[in-house]
């Protein structure tokens, strides 16, 4: 049985999520980033964490990847042209979204206070909102590569919501019917409850 070790309101949700879409059994053990279990694990003392028996894999990205490949689902085969695609939004998504939220965290309540630059925001939410314009203009259906759900779709759901709680533009009509559709999974709406 896999186990997540993380905080359900981080990137875990990620790793949750991708299980429950897999049908996947798995233990969820809550712990905060840098606790003394985390740091044993992950000397960068980030979280999430996925043990499969003794592997210890951190990166919410590549558990992703490493349980898709591993269970031939929410993913193309590798070489493939789609796996191309699939991995090129994957690192749209992390470079132009999840950064950006990421760089808004750090400097509103990551940071030391001294290290912070409020005026930032401003210029990410600027950022976000074209570079959310762009993803969608490259999704192929209801899911960024078609029909099918796939990684960078967990990926960019959970930033959606991430850049809801964060008070980010919502205003792109397209991306919310996306979040809307994505939302819907019962896989989703399991770990929401």
């Amino acid at each position: 049985m896999y186990e997540v070790i993380g905080n359900i309101a981080s990137r875990a949700f990620r790793v949750m999520w991708m299980l429950e879409e897999l049908g996947q059994p798995y233990e969820f053990s809550p712990e905060k980033p840098h606790s003394e279990r985390v740091r044993s694990l992950n000397p960068s003392g980030k979280i999430p964490i996925l043990k499969d028996g003794d592997a210890v894999i951190s990166d919410s990205t590549a558990i992703l990847t490493y349980l898709a490949d591993k269970h031939g689902a929410l993913t193309y085969p590798a070489g493939t042209v789609e796996r191309a695609q699939q991995d090129s939004l994957t690192h749209q998504i992390l470079d132009e979204i999840d950064a950006v939220l990421w760089t808004a965290a750090r400097h509103s309540f990551v940071l030391p206070e001294d290290k912070r630059v409020s005026d930032v925001k401003p210029s990410l939410m600027w950022e976000y909102s074209r570079n959310v314009a762009n993803i969608m203009a490259r999704a192929k259906g209801p899911y960024l590569m078609g029909d099918m759900m796939t990684i960078p779709d967990i990926i960019l759901t959970h930033c959606g919501g991430w850049a809801l709680s964060a008070k980010f533009p919502t205003d792109n009509a397209e991306f919310k019917t996306y979040l809307k559709n994505a939302r819907a999974r019962p896989a989703f709406q399991k770990l929401r409850k």
